[in-house]
């Protein structure tokens, strides 16, 4: 795969490789990528925990309303246990 980055990513990357963060083109780029995916994660799951934060507080403000585990197998005749 041939990529052209342009001028200032070049730069870039051979700073880091100067710097010794990185031993060729190939290692910072992957380098990247990784650290990337690995944002995104972070991003995802905190989107996560604040919208499980975000219904626990409709829950508990009584906005939200709740059933219990009989409730529910009585309403849809079903057996958990």
């Amino acid at each position: 795969m041939n990529v052209n980055l342009g001028t200032p990513y070049e730069a870039m990357i051979r700073s880091i490789i100067e710097k010794g963060y990185a031993g060729n083109q190939t290692e910072v780029i992957r380098q990247a990528i990784t650290a990337y995916e690995r944002m995104l994660e972070e991003e995802e799951l905190m989107l996560v925990h604040k919208a499980v934060e975000m219904e626990m507080q409709e829950i508990k403000t009584g906005r939200t309303k709740t059933k219990t585990l009989e409730e529910l197998e009585k309403k849809y005749g079903i057996r958990s246990r």
